[in-house]
């Protein structure tokens, strides 16, 4: 992603900002715990990062990556241990059908440096993965590849080649950790996946002296597990002739095995399980996740999750305008959170005016983008100025609904033709997801057999980071409809209403942090009486953007709930409070 246009507001590199930072976290010794040679550890199978190279799938991933831009831009000593894929997979459009295609990657190309080479094992031989580097700041990407790879999450959920992966991201990149001469202050599994690295740590504890039970204690309190999803039910389990090919030739430990040979039930494991039990502090991503996330122990138990909330690198998702508007009138701090004095008395100065300017900006770069893509059709469009703009950006999944505003064709189309207005729906099929491929689509022939859909929706597939970050500059109004209860936070939301966008969404995941009455809200016993709500939030926004009043009063309650749950550093700041 191309950040050149962004507003110069350094990282905090002199040491009386690092103090003020580390102060406001209430933790006066905390640089004393973290330092370059013991930083804070961020283990994921998946980044989405495209101006470092890698590529990712969703929101997991476009978490990672804020994790370590605030890192950075906050100086707080941080790693980022994650594959290096040395395949991406692309969509392209041809006669209403959409086909992927792949592109090979070289990490040389994106400024990062080879290390060494670390080996893990299997059962019948032994694997070299090279180590590579990138330092930004305080921060650096510490990556594991090899030629075979593959790309992300290439192969079925619980097969062999998705285990081989997680097992070398984590043995693999606890062995890149040593080799780099750093020790974890803290380790921090994004889900599951990434369950290895802990159990690295735990083996190389006790193959080194330690008394087994003294290990297991010791990498509870330096272990946080986050989990991002709901139901434990969900995930894939591996059968223990898969451990005994790829886990177990990588544990030393007799004692380690034994532990981890205990948590298979009839011969099958989810890694939730050990994960839970390897980890003292457990964090899930909103408030609602964290209270509802249903997750049990080896003993039954129903396992408590600390919620902190997701959050978004501003910087990265902001229109720069924007962020200098934020700044200058009062509204967001150095440490891009929202200011101790006065902070809802100037949103409340931002006028109707300030906004449809700001939000022209956003427009003009949507339009930039927008010339390099190409909708269904494989025709470039554009937005006009004075346009309405409503999108649907997400990874294309049941639960998300992407296809709810379709269910009445007939009403949609009224909507978009009376307002003048345009929808644009991006987003990508996880490989292999072949329901939700033919949904899509079936959706898109559904838009073909309506003349004004077929003028007025616009498909764009290859969804990637700079085409979120365009749609939320420059869409009026962004269109959220998880089933309540399945969404565990979500993040494009947050960037939508950074960049003074309306929400229209139901009251799940991190919007559920605040009170339904802060937003355009879908409600609905019935999936039916929720597609009328949301037709008439449309018309809503719609009117909303055709009146000050009602555009400053939705955008100020918005900006008012919002800005601190979304701020990547309010995110840091929480985490850091909650480790130490």
């Amino acid at each position: 992603m191309n950040n050149e246009n962004h507003p110069v507001y350094h990282p905090l590199d002199s040491i009386e900002d690092v103090e003020q930072f580390y102060a406001a976290i209430r933790r006066d010794k905390l640089t004393e715990k973290l330092s370059p040679e013991r930083p804070y550890c961020y283990w994921t199978i998946e980044t989405y990062d495209k101006s470092n190279g890698i590529r990712g799938g969703g929101g997991l991933g476009v978490l990672a990556a804020d994790m370590r831009r605030v890192a950075e831009q906050l100086s707080v000593p941080f790693v980022l241990v994650t594959p290096f894929y040395p395949w991406e997979s692309h969509q392209k459009m041809e006669n209403l059908e959409q086909t992927d295609y792949h592109v090979q990657q070289n990490y040389k190309d994106f400024g990062f440096n080879f290390v060494d080479n670390v080996s893990i094992k299997t059962a019948t031989t032994s694997v070299q993965l090279d180590v590579i580097e990138k330092r930004l700041g305080a921060s650096r990407f510490l990556c594991i590849t090899e030629p075979n790879f593959g790309e992300l999450y290439s192969g079925e959920s619980g097969s062999d080649h998705r285990l081989y992966q997680e097992v070398a991201l984590g043995f693999g990149g606890y062995k890149a950790l040593k080799l780099v001469g750093c020790r974890p202050g803290i380790i921090q599994l994004n889900e599951v996946a990434t369950f290895f690295a802990a159990l690295a740590r735990l083996d190389e504890l006790v193959s080194s002296g330690m008394d087994f039970y003294e290990a297991v204690v010791y990498t509870r309190k330096h272990t946080l597990y986050t989990n991002h999803t709901l139901v434990q039910a969900a995930e894939a389990t591996f059968h223990y002739s898969q451990f005994e090919q790829y886990v177990f030739p990588n544990i030393k430990s007799v004692a380690v095995r034994r532990w981890l040979s205990d948590k298979f039930t009839d011969g099958w494991i989810r890694l939730s399980t050990p994960s839970v039990e390897i980890a003292e502090l457990r964090s899930g991503v909103s408030k609602l996740h964290a209270r509802v996330a249903n997750y049990r122990d080896i003993n039954g138990n129903k396992v408590k999750f600390k919620a902190v909330t997701n959050g978004i690198h501003m910087r990265t998702w902001t229109h720069p305008e924007i962020m200098n508007f934020y700044h200058d009138r009062g509204i967001l701090d150095k440490f891009d959170l929202p200011t101790e004095r006065d902070f809802v008395e100037n949103i409340d100065a931002v006028s109707a005016a300030d906004i449809r300017h700001l939000k022209n900006l956003g427009r003009a770069k949507l339009n930039s983008i927008l010339q390099n893509r190409t909708d269904q059709y494989g025709n470039t469009i554009q937005i006009p100025e004075g346009a309405m703009l409503f999108d649907f950006k997400r990874r294309f999944v049941d639960y998300k609904r992407p296809w709810l505003p379709f269910s009445n064709p007939e009403r949609i189309a009224q909507i978009l033709q009376d307002n003048d207005a345009h929808y644009i729906l991006a987003g990508r099929v996880h490989t292999g997801d072949s329901n939700m491929y033919n949904r899509l689509m079936n959706l898109l022939h559904l838009i073909d057999s309506n003349p004004i859909l077929k003028e007025r929706v616009h498909y764009l597939p290859d969804y990637d980071e700079e085409l979120g970050l365009g749609l939320s500059l420059g869409a009026n109004a962004s269109i959220n409809t998880p089933i309540v209860g399945l969404e565990a936070c979500g993040t494009s939301w947050m960037k939508d209403i950074a960049n003074l966008g309306l929400l229209i969404s139901t009251h799940d995941g991190g919007v559920a942090d605040m009170p339904s009455d802060n937003y355009l809200t879908i409600e609905g016993k019935t999936e039916e009486e929720e597609c009328k709500n949301l037709y008439k939030q449309m018309e809503v926004a719609a009117k909303a953007w055709q009146n000050d009043f009602d555009l400053e009063y939705w955008i100020h309650r918005q900006l008012v709930a919002y800005l601190d749950v979304i701020s990547g550093s309010r995110m840091m700041r929480d985490y850091l409070n909650y480790l130490f």
